[in-house]
């Protein structure tokens, strides 16, 4: 693997425990949205921490904050959906409290990363 300083960012870390967290919360989910939510889901979470990576590997800073905000973007994408699983009644909003706690931990370490890139 190649080693880069994107992979010693806490914001990466919580980004593939993100993957991970949303791999198993797929698998709660009815077979019958294996063609729809589920991939959806995963894409999302693949694009968060894909677009750190790829934002840190960028030369100027716009392009590192245009990678960080498209990252930021599918963590609204990946909440969203959650709600749409709740709102049918595939999950309740209490069996997901850790989940939701790293999608807003997050979006906040992104956030944070954005507004110190000057």
């Amino acid at each position: 693997m190649i080693n880069l300083n994107h992979k010693d960012l806490i914001t990466s870390e919580k980004s593939l425990e993100l993957v991970k967290e949303i791999y198993l919360f797929c698998d709660k989910l009815p077979e019958k949205e294996k063609y729809i939510i589920i991939p959806q889901l995963k894409r999302a979470a693949i694009s968060v921490t894909s677009n750190i990576a790829e934002g840190y590997a960028r030369k100027s800073k716009i392009e590192t904050k245009r990678f960080l905000d498209i990252a930021r973007s599918s963590l609204v994408e990946i909440d969203t959906q959650i709600t749409i699983c709740i709102k049918l009644g595939y999950i309740k909003e209490s069996d997901i409290l850790d989940l939701s706690d790293l999608l807003n931990h997050t979006f906040a370490l992104i956030s944070k990363l954005i507004r110190s890139i000057k």
